[in-house]
């Protein structure tokens, strides 16, 4: 079977790839709007994070937290919690 060129042959291929490199490049916009859309609700996420955790810390600045500390003997030391004082010795 001989199959000869024709105009109207060469115009359907040549509108079949125009639409199909346009299909592609519409679903390859479509992707990166998702992204950049995923990408900005993260941004935003954090950046609330970042607010509630400063305001905490103004709202908390300047005052004062006194922790008891209970006397134990050095055999006891199971609670990571102890405050223990240290003395700190100069090297000559």
């Amino acid at each position: 079977m001989i199959v000869e060129a024709s105009i109207t042959g060469i115009f359907r291929t040549v509108l079949i790839l125009l639409g199909a490199f346009v299909l592609l490049r519409f679903i390859g916009q479509l992707m990166i709007a998702k992204r950049n859309m995923e990408e900005e609700r993260n941004l935003n996420k954090h950046r609330n994070s970042v607010e509630k955790e400063r305001s905490e810390k103004l709202k908390n600045f300047g005052r004062i937290n006194i922790t008891k500390s209970k006397k134990t003997s050095s055999t006891s030391r199971s609670n990571s919690n102890d405050v223990e004082d240290v003395d700190y010795e100069e090297l000559p």
